[in-house]
This record gives C-alpha cells, structure tokens and sequence, in this order.
C-alpha cells in the first residue's frame, strides 16, 4: 500500500500534479456542463446557474479542508426539493429567487454543523433508509423527465406529482413532438449502452459529451431553434449581466422557506457526506478525508451560490468518482473543473443554446436510474427482509408525501423491527458497553443493542482509541446488532488494518443471522 503522506497537498499538490489534475479537470468538466444544465432545469432555476454552482464548486471550495477527490456541483439528489420549493414559493424568477434565499440560510446552518463538529451525524441515519431516500428521488427524477424528453408541451404535465406523471405516460406519447423526442431517445440509448461498452476510448469519453455531440448537430439539421418550441432548446439569456445579488428573504418569516431550509439541509449535508466517505474508500492512496472541513467549504460554495441566483452543491458521486477514474491525485481537479467551466459560459454560450431539453433528459433519466436501479431493491433484500420494509416505506411514504416524511417514516420502521427483536426503549439511544484497558489492547464489551442510533457513540469511542492499540469488540452480550453497526465495524476493521493496527470481531456465534449477507442484522438466539 502507499504510504498516503507521500501525496503532496496544497500549492505543492499543484506543483507536483498539474498535468493529472487538469486532464482529469478538463474531462470531468465535459462531464459536469450538460448535468448542470439539466440539473438546474430539471429543479426550476435558469439553466446556467447550474453551471454557476458547479464553477463555483471548483473555483471557491478548493481553498477550503475539502475533500480532495470529490467534485462539487449540483446534483441530482436535490431536484425533487429545489423544484418544489421554487413551485410553493410562487414559480418563475419570484420562486427562483425565494430558494435562493434558502441556500444562503442553509448554509449558513451547514457551515455551523462543521465547526461544531457534526460531521458524524450522518451516521445517525440508517443505510437502508438513506438509499430508500434517494431510490424514490430517482423515481421522481424519471417520472418528470419523462414528458420532457418526449417533448411536451410544459402546460400539459404542470402541477403534477410523480404518481400522476408515471399514471399520464401514454398520453403524453401521444403528445410527443417527434423530433425532439427522437433526440432524447438517441440520448437514452447512449447514456445506457456507452457505459456496458468495454472499449478503452469510450471509457476516457463522458456519454452526456457523446449525447450533446450528437443532439447539436440534429438540432441544427432540423432547424429546431424555428421549427420547435421555444421550450424545446435550452436557455442561457444575458447570463452575466443577470449575475448580481439573486436572493430574495421577503418569505423568511413563514414556515415554508424554514421547511425548506430543514429539507435542503438534511439532504444536502447526508448526500455529500455519504459521497465523501464513498471517494475515500475509493482513493487509491487512502486518505481519509475531515468531514467537518468538507461541510464548512460546501456551505461557504452554497453561500455565495445561493446569493448569486445557483442552486445548492454537494460532493456529487458521478463526477466524483468519474474524477478518480480520470486519474486526479488532489483537490486541483475539481478547480480546473472550475476553470473550464467559467470559459465555456464566456465563450460558449451559443452553442450552448443549441442543446435540446430532451437531450439533458435523458442524461437525468440515466440519473435517476442510477439511484432507483432494480439492483438497489436486490440487494437491499439479500441483506434482510426487514431492510427491504423500511427501504420500501421510506420510498412510498416519499412519493405520496415528501422526503422528510419518507426518511422519518423509514427510521419508525426501523425503531419498530429493533423493538420486537428485544432492544428495551430505553436502550435505542444509548451506548451500553465496558471498555477494557489492557498493555496495547483495548477490549470493547457491547451490551444490549449495537444499532443505527447509538452507533455515534461508539464511534466516537473506537476512534479516540490509539492506532498502536490492537482493537477487540466482544458482541457476546449484545442482543442486537443490525447492519448500519455491521457496516461500520466491517469498515472500522478495514481502517485499523490499513494503518497497520489490528482489529479483531468476537462474540457473534450465538446471533442469527437475518439472512445470508455477510453485514446482516444479528440477533442474540440464546440470551
């Protein structure tokens, strides 16, 4: 393994890896340009300022105890919320520049929970829940993209929930405009054959780059800038001169802007932490990256984003382990990300208004498909039934309601299927467990119940342990030991011995287990 201090950092990271970063920079930017654009589409802001956040995301958080191979930019996750808060605040540049106002609050908030250190709070949520969360945000994307990428007319589908949308698909097939709607199609089959396709160069080569070299030149061919709908291409206007002070807190008082505030928070901040220790169990020289630093530089990015008109940012997955692939090695990348993004919108924005509204749908249907695969719902079941209950519920109760509602519903469920396996109400919150100190070992007794929400505690416990200490966790007396618990020793375990430590699991031969998967839900069989 190499050692991770070698990675210089810094101006000296600069230094030493310019080329890297900015190959990787430059692809990923072909990447990030047209997501930002249907990202903000998709969520009711002007088209650009999704490339506003995503320039932003490069030029401004690098300088910040950030993540070193995550990209930051808009993402997919948020849409469902930024477009129902631009809806419920009035529509149009009103409801635009009302959720602006959110972002800049938000983040204020995010900067807060990383200099008090809340990074970990994230591990409060259950694994199961969190991806019920986002399988029905990708529900949610497709179902509205899907009218969109055929070319309907935006008044045939407004107002409507993502039921409703799924419900309407024959009719709106039956309103498609043919022209558009083969773009978006050509787009869909490109997005998903490219990545199946074993083929080194196409590897190198985003599918969203592919889609827009061969929707523009349709679009030209079909003269779809007079012959189409103004709503057919996408819409930059005067981006710079709209640049100024976008937010608008006339709303700040009522519930709703503060609903929002909670809902943008919570996925924001949940969705970027989850990426971030994502990227680091992917970072080939295992740097563990300051959870704390990275929420503190994406709020400082959300709050000049918000202010200036863009939308939310997070560590995004795609790009981020996109930027990996492309063989980044520090933060650099995601600026020179930044970089070329900011000299597209000085010298590109015409043929960026070429770009049809069906080709970035189909890119956020691919999306979408991502978060709501069919091997999500697989692979939630072979861990356990009862994760597929509370990832089935999170996902109804989101669609019929909203994602706050969704996550809380899941956690329930989860409390409900704890309690009739024998944890006490008493014990849901609180870490019960003798820690033994002997010379180089620490032994670490877990009574009661070891689940999703007292596991905070016990991290905190493990992690202050010294790296020269060898590690024991004796789950004998535990009644419970569900999987986000499981899931975070077997990466505890992976952690001690990568730096050079040992960590060693006992006392789980009298549990059962819920089901095959190796990080299923444990239960005491015979205490």
């Amino acid at each position: 393994m190499e050692n991770k201090t070698k990675i210089a950092s810094g101006l000296a990271g600069l230094k030493t890896y310019f080329k890297h970063d900015i190959i990787s920079g430059f692809l990923v930017f072909l990447l990030a340009l047209p997501l930002s654009l249907g990202i903000a589409k998709a969520s009711g802001f002007p088209a650009a300022m999704g490339v506003l956040t995503a320039m932003i995301g490069g030029l401004m958080t690098v300088f910040f105890k950030v993540s070193e191979l995550s990209i930051k930019g808009p993402a997919a996750g948020l849409i469902t919320i930024a477009a129902a808060s631009v809806a419920e605040f009035g529509g149009g540049e009103e409801g635009w520049k009302i959720a602006c106002a959110v972002v800049v609050v938000m983040a204020i908030l995010q900067m807060f929970l990383g200099f008090l250190k809340l990074g970990s709070l994230s591990d409060f949520f259950p694994h199961s829940a969190v991806h019920g969360m986002l399988a029905a945000i990708g529900i949610i994307i497709i179902a509205k993209q899907i009218p969109v990428l055929l070319g309907d007319d935006p008044t045939l589908y407004k107002g409507e929930g993502p039921i409703e949308l799924l419900m309407d698909i024959p009719r709106f097939v039956l309103n498609a405009h043919w022209h558009i709607a083969v773009i978006g199609i050509i787009g869909v089959i490109i997005m998903f054959v490219m990545p199946l396709l074993k083929i080194n160069l196409f590897k190198r080569i985003p599918a969203p780059m592919v889609v827009l070299v061969v929707a523009v030149p349709l679009t030209i061919y079909w003269h779809m800038d007079q012959t189409e709908p103004p709503y057919s291409l996408v819409t930059i206007g005067d981006f710079w001169g709209s640049l100024g002070f976008n937010a608008d807190f006339s709303a700040i008082g009522t519930f709703v802007f503060w609903k929002y505030v909670i809902m943008f928070l919570f996925v924001s901040s949940l969705e970027s932490l989850l990426t971030v220790k994502a990227i680091d169990s992917l970072d080939p020289h295992k740097r563990r990256s300051n959870y704390n630093g990275d929420l503190i530089g994406q709020g400082a990015g959300n709050a000049v984003a918000g202010a200036l008109g863009g939308l939310p940012m997070i560590s995004e997955v795609v790009r981020s382990s996109a930027n990996i692939g492309f063989g980044a090695f520090t933060k650099w990348s995601n600026f020179f990300h930044g970089i070329f993004l900011l000299l597209a919108m000085i010298f590109l924005i015409p043929y960026i208004e070429l770009i049809p509204n069906s080709a970035l749908a189909a890119m956020l249907i691919y999306a979408g498909y991502r978060l709501a695969a069919p091997k999500e719902f697989i692979h939630t079941y072979k861990i356990g039934k009862e994760q597929l209950a509370i990832f089935l519920t999170t996902i109804i109760v989101t669609l019929l309601e909203d994602l706050l509602l969704g996550i809380l519903a899941g956690i329930i469920v989860k409390f409900i299927f704890h309690l009739a396996n024998g944890v006490k109400f008493s014990q849901l919150f609180k870490a019960s467990y003798d820690q033994i100190e002997e010379k180089n070992k620490t032994i670490i007794r877990v009574h009661n119940g070891a689940i999703f929400s007292n596991l905070i505690s016990y991290k905190k416990v493990l992690r202050a342990i010294p790296d020269s200490n060898s590690v024991t966790i004796d789950f004998a007396e535990a009644k419970l030991v569900d999987h986000s618990f499981m899931n975070f020793i077997h990466h505890y375990k992976l952690e001690r011995s990568e730096e050079n430590s040992t960590c060693t699991i006992i006392g789980l031969d009298d549990h059962k287990a819920l089901s095959k998967h190796h990080l299923a839900t444990r239960k005491l069989s015979k205490k």
